[in-house]
């Protein structure tokens, strides 16, 4: 192996690639419980996607939290940016602009709606495809990241523990408005409450390092304490999809416990987390190449694969009768085929223009 080999945390790369698939399930899954104008589908197809992947809300978070492991300490603001904004920015401004030209070709917009939805990146996303929320929040935290890097680094585990639980306090708000709309300063003339500085992204962040910093070392407590989160989280995430979904029609109603910044989603995350951070290989064989090369390529592979997920669907879909088949067949294909359009375009010059 490599020096850049050995370096590597495997159970990390596994945690890159489990995401990475995880993300690509979640938006399969919308095909079925969200209906052609945006509407919830009351089906059984709809059923089966709140208990496939209710578990994998912990994407997201997974993601930040591995790119929050790696991100402190911060010794060169300006090559920090140059490294971490460079190697973001440009793939998703050029596949912000790919999917503009996609929606033209597949005649999803005109020509001139394509100019102005490249034109518009730098305002929200370019094309209407969801998934780029991702790379602007990133982006904040990168931008942020220079600020508390000596904190990350140097507060106390009583300091850290006193952030975690007022982050999930905040966490837990959402449930808290179903009964009280407003709380601890809220109002339509003040959108920043008492708990918003600890709100958000940045606190799955706070947790890769207190992990890291404190609770690193393989542990045999890892593996209970992270069975017992995973399965709590996912009996909350799942059971409030589910209750409401026979009953309500807007998407955002139905989603609430699938937040990925709610305390039951977080629980999933960590649990997770604890659990396969420390998984390690001693040999470099077939399988974790390939398991590390996925991992490299897991940024690209998320900007793009949306455009081949819209073009296996059809084709997978009207062949079988259950959701309980179709998603994960069709996420399966979508992740492999993401990859392999991936490797081939990693061959290119300067190819990290287009996969990060």
């Amino acid at each position: 192996m490599t020096n850049a080999a050995t370096k590597r945390n495997f159970g990390l790369d596994l945690l890159r690639v489990i995401a990475c698939y995880m993300v690509v399930q979640i938006h399969t899954g919308e095909f079925y419980y969200i209906g052609p104008q945006g509407e919830v589908l009351h089906t059984a197809n709809a059923q089966w996607v709140g208990w496939l992947n209710s578990l994998f809300r912990s994407c997201v978070p997974l993601f930040v939290m591995i790119s929050g492991f790696f991100l402190f300490p911060i010794s060169d603001t300006r090559q920090f940016f140059k490294k971490r904004l460079t190697r973001v920015a440009i793939p998703f401004i050029i596949w912000c602009a790919l999917y503009a030209v996609y929606f033209y070709l597949t005649g999803q917009s005109t020509f001139t709606e394509a100019l102005k939805n490249i034109l518009k990146i730098p305002v929200n996303f370019g094309t209407e495809i969801g998934h780029l929320w991702f790379v602007y929040m990133l982006i904040g935290i990168y931008l942020f990241a220079p600020l508390i890097s000596q904190w990350v680094q140097t507060a106390s585990r009583a300091n850290m523990q006193l952030y975690l639980v007022l982050w999930g306090i905040a966490l837990s708000v959402p449930y808290i408005h179903l009964i009280f709309p407003e709380i601890l300063g809220e109002c339509y003339w003040n959108h920043t409450p008492l708990l918003y500085y600890f709100s958000g992204f940045l606190g799955y962040v706070i947790l890769a390092n207190y992990i890291k910093r404190f609770y690193m070392q393989p542990a045999a407590w890892n593996y209970t304490a992270g069975i017992l989160l995973i399965i709590a989280g996912y009996a909350i995430t799942a059971y409030g999809f589910l209750h409401r979904l026979p009953t309500e029609n807007v998407v955002m109603n139905v989603e609430v416990t699938w937040g990925f910044e709610s305390i039951n989603v977080a629980m999933i995350t960590a649990g997770i987390f604890i659990m396969v951070k420390n998984i390690h290989t001693s040999s470099s064989t077939g399988v974790t190449k390939f398991i590390t090369d996925i991992s490299a390529k897991s940024y690209g592979m998320y900007l793009a694969h949306i455009m081949l997920l819209r073009t296996i669907f059809p084709f997978i879909d009207p062949h079988f009768a259950s959701a309980a088949i179709k998603v994960p067949l069709i996420a399966v294909t979508t992740f492999f085929s993401t990859y392999l359009v991936i490797k081939c375009l990693s061959y290119l010059p300067k190819s990290k223009l287009f996969i990060g």
